[in-house]
C-alpha cells in the first residue's frame, strides 16, 4: 500500500489510538519518547507525533506485526506510512 501524506498521518492517528488503548503500551510509548499527556494534546495530528507513533511501533518486530493485526493491514504499510510522512531516506535508507 502506498501512502499520500495526509493518509499517512491519518494512519499515525489510528496507531496513536491503537497504542493508547493498551495501558502498558502506551506507558511503554510515554516512556520511549518522554512524551508527556499535554504533549500528546499539543502536538496533535502533527507529522512530529505521528513519527514517534510510527518509530515506537515499529523498533520492534512483535509490536509492529500485532498493531499491524489489529489495524487490518500489513507490517510493512506502517513502513511505507512512516515513510510517506518523513520522506525517502528518514529511516536510514534510500528508495531506489
Amino acid at each position: 500500500m502506498s501512502f499520500n501524506h495526509s493518509g499517512a498521518r491519518h494512519l499515525a492517528t489510528d496507531a496513536l489510538l491503537y497504542i493508547l488503548e493498551k495501558p502498558d503500551l502506551a506507558s511503554g510509548f510515554m516512556n520511549a519518547t518522554g512524551l508527556r499527556p499535554d504533549d500528546l494534546h499539543a502536538l496533535a495530528g502533527t507529522p512530529e507525533l505521528g513519527l514517534h507513533v510510527l518509530d515506537f511501533l515499529l523498533e520492534d518486530d512483535s509490536r509492529v506485526v500485532e498493531a499491524a493485526s489489529s489495524m487490518s493491514m500489513r507490517p510493512q504499510d506502517l513502513l511505507a506510512a512512516r515513510t510517506a510522512i518523513a520522506g525517502p531516506g528518514s529511516y536510514g535508507w534510500e528508495a531506489d
